[in-house]
């Protein structure tokens, strides 16, 4: 009988675990969890704070006992220390202190991601009981629950504006605190061109929360009135004063375990695996925002994201017991919600699709999400990218207000994709129709439309 360990409670690790026992009952599976929250979803703590999700034992995807009842034996609380990988046996730290080693015939590791610092002072001293957090687990859910229900703090500083940035924004707001938020680039959710976050950036503002661009936090001090932030904005000093600060400036990969263990590095210093999730470590397999990602336009990235996570797991999962599964790659699909607009990307905007060797062509584009005459119409606000040299789709970017189908329609994109298609081809697709949501020709062919009729313009003699 195989015994199969999987490190990690997130989203590799237990759909590495599932997808063990789903294939071979017999299979000894054993997952170590460093908490006591396995398989709760990180990326619903927002709509907790919202309100919206409530208890918060809601955010399980599975109950542990649900888990176990599996077949698969938990090990709650216990923290993974160090690999002998010619011995095949995982050394871990109990819920007592106390270490023990335990055998494995084969060992896959999903330790996931840590919350960035970005080199901003004070964060390595300061934390929840000083009303400095980040927000990346269920012990920090918790700690930022108490802070806010214990001291009921009226503003916060939020440093970062990408998703989860702007999702917490919105739970700030909904519980009606003051919000900053502070943004290093030009615009806010960096991963859309600014011609499309300046609409984010406009919904924010309408709900109330100040956004500040072109800022960069450089330091974060206690002070008798409050917790001082410290920085620059468009290069000139400032210093902001408040209650409370949330720190979300992105993740970087939990890596220690498997470098110590002889692994290597590559894209963002992210463990490197091939396309089975082997990471070239005898018998050792890695899965989830630890390891760099094959993106099917870019090549090797890392590009950290639960959807990925979940494939690389069932992957790692199955090739553990023999099987040949390759992981077919990402093109980068993201959707976000922020108050009552949704926006959504997949593939490459213009400059990466030229540091790629691509030769693009960007294009703005709107459409009605639905026939005008039906009522409730609002328009989709697009960016197509193709390539010049042959028509191929590159990427898409969409943002339109709740209820427009946003993250539909960049899925049809995500597809077209991942089958390689032309922009030409869209006129192809059978699309769905009906007036109260949509139209005969989708807001998504008269987007690529929209870039097909300006390359006949750039082809046309002046």
């Amino acid at each position: 009988m195989t015994h199969l360990i999987a490190i990690g409670g997130s989203d590799a690790g237990i759909s590495a675990a599932l997808r063990a026992r789903e294939l071979d009952p017999t299979t000894d599976v054993t997952v170590v969890v460093a908490d006591e929250y396995p398989n709760f979803s990180i990326c619903g703590i927002p709509y907790y704070f919202t309100g919206e999700v409530q208890p918060w034992q809601s955010l399980a995807h599975r109950t542990a006992a649900d888990l176990e009842a599996t077949g698969m034996s938990l090990r709650l609380n216990t923290y993974a220390t160090g690999i002998d990988v010619n011995g095949q046996r995982l050394t871990v730290r109990n819920p007592d202190g106390s270490s023990e080693g335990i055998a494995y015939d084969e060992l896959i590791v999903g330790t996931g991601a840590l919350p960035s610092h970005a080199d901003i002072a004070g964060l390595d001293t300061l934390g929840p009981a000083d009303g400095v957090h980040v927000i990346h687990s269920m012990g920090d859910t918790f700690a930022l629950d108490h802070d806010l229900t214990t001291r009921q703090p009226a503003s916060a500083i939020i440093v970062g504006a990408g998703y989860v940035g702007l999702e917490m924004a919105e739970a700030f707001i909904t519980r009606g605190m003051t919000v900053t938020q502070l943004q290093r680039g030009s615009e806010v959710l960096s991963t859309l061109d600014p011609e499309l976050g300046a609409l984010v950036h406009e919904e924010l503002t309408t709900h109330g929360v100040e956004v500040v661009t072109g800022s960069t936090v450089t330091g974060i001090e206690k002070t008798p009135a409050g917790l001082a932030v410290t920085g620059t904005r468009d290069g000139q000093p400032f210093t902001q004063t408040t209650d409370l600060v949330l720190v979300v400036v992105g993740v970087r990969p939990n890596t220690e375990l498997l470098e110590r263990a002889g692994a290597s590095l590559g894209a963002g210093r992210a463990v490197v695996v091939d396309e089975h999730m082997r990471t070239g470590l005898p018998h050792v397999w890695a899965a989830g925002d630890g390891i760099i990602t094959h993106h099917r336009l870019l090549g090797q990235t890392y590009l950290p994201l639960g959807t990925t996570s979940h494939k690389q797991g069932r992957i790692a999962g199955e090739n553990a017991l023999g099987g040949n599964r390759a992981f077919a790659g990402s093109v980068g699909t993201q959707v976000v919600k922020v108050f009552d607009l949704i926006a959504a990307r997949t593939g490459l905007r213009d400059h990466e699709a030229i540091t790629a060797g691509y030769t693009p062509s960007t294009i703005d584009a709107a459409a009605d999400d639905h026939k005008r005459y039906y009522p409730g119409a609002h328009p989709i606000h697009f960016r197509i990218t193709g390539d010049t040299g042959d028509g191929r789709l590159l990427g898409a970017q969409l943002v339109g207000r709740r209820g427009t189908e946003v993250a539909k329609r960049i899925d049809t994109f995500a597809t077209a994709l991942y089958a390689g298609l032309t922009i030409e081809q869209f006129d192809d697709l059978d699309l769905s129709y009906t007036p109260p949501l949509g139209s005969p020709w989708d807001a998504v062919q008269v987007a690529t439309q929209a870039w097909e009729a300006s390359q006949r313009r750039s082809l046309t003699p002046a």
